[in-house]
């Protein structure tokens, strides 16, 4: 019995401090979602603002630009699945790849080599154990994006797309299209794993068409369509990246603080039980005690009446 009350008060020592880990957590995670929920409010302006810049040239203007242009036959897809760098965070990471594997099933069925772009160390770990190529991969900032970390990926996945799917110098094919697979922010209890085409350009936040009796605006480009588009596009694309990239960060610390807050619950259950337990384990052990004495003293009773 006493060997039982010393595992069953090591178990609530181990709790507690688990506890206490979890209870750190839950508050840094709830102390960061407030600075993650201003930088998507920051960010989510500027985005809809060039994306209808970005829709106003390729549609007012008559440049055949390749960033805007349907591609005849697509046969590479970029697929860019942004996860995150730590765990803890419920089923913040698996949503995120289970719509990325739904998304290179549909892929393949139609056809098309799906090129995967990996962000997070999550996510890098996870194609990695299956023995997946990557393309490119990027971590440590899940957390914390910046615009440059945004730009950096941007760059990469515009070089791609440019670069054509047959290329005379026998190089590596580019890509035809790229998908981003990320998590939306919607509420601190609602958190959405979403894809969104990147390019050629599909406008996600499209302005509502006009009303009848509403002129449409008049547009002059200078010096060109084409050449306004070359200078847009690449923003463009880190803009909607980096707006991704922060509502996945918001997401992932309101997951994290989901998570860790059910987690401490578990664990005050388990020292509630354990408690329970080792009481159970004490009150055992002071009845044996009892009788054990009870019994001595009957002996030595019935030994001296003889």
């Amino acid at each position: 019995m006493a060997g039982q009350q010393r595992v069953y008060k090591q178990r609530i020592g181990s709790t507690k401090s688990m506890q206490q880990i979890f209870r750190a957590m839950e508050l840094i995670a709830t102390s960061r979602i407030a600075r993650a929920r201003q930088a998507v409010t920051a960010s989510t302006p500027y985005a809809r603002a060039i994306t209808r810049a970005v829709s106003a040239v390729a549609t007012y203007s008559d440049a055949d630009h390749p960033l805007t242009t349907e591609r005849a036959e697509v046969r590479r897809s970029a697929v860019v699945v942004v996860t995150s760098d730590r765990g803890m965070a419920g089923a913040y990471s698996a949503s995120v790849l289970r719509e990325a594997e739904r998304l290179v099933a549909r892929l393949r069925e139609e056809g098309r080599e799906p090129v995967l772009y990996v962000v997070g160390r999550k996510g890098v770990a996870y194609y990695r154990f299956r023995r997946r190529d990557l393309a490119g991969q990027w971590s440590g900032f899940s957390e914390s994006p910046m615009y440059d970390d945004a730009r950096q990926i941007g760059e990469e996945l515009v070089e791609q797309f440019v670069r054509s799917s047959q290329p005379e110098d026998g190089g590596e094919p580019g890509v035809d299209e790229i998908h981003v697979v990320s998590t939306a922010f919607v509420s601190m209890v609602t958190q959405t794993p979403q894809v969104n085409r990147l390019l050629p350009l599909e406008v996600v936040e499209g302005v509502e068409p006009p009303s009848s009796d509403e002129l449409l605006p008049l547009y002059e480009f200078e010096p060109s369509g084409e050449q306004v588009l070359d200078a847009l596009l690449p923003r463009y694309i880190t803009s909607r990246l980096h707006n991704a990239l922060l509502q996945a960060a918001a997401s992932e610390h309101a997951a994290r603080q989901r998570a860790m807050k059910t987690a401490g619950d578990n664990a005050e259950d388990l020292v509630k039980m354990y408690t329970r337990l080792a009481n159970q384990a004490r009150q055992a052990e002071i009845t044996q005690e009892i009788t054990e004495i009870v019994g001595g003293a009957d002996a030595l009773a019935a030994s001296s009446s003889s």
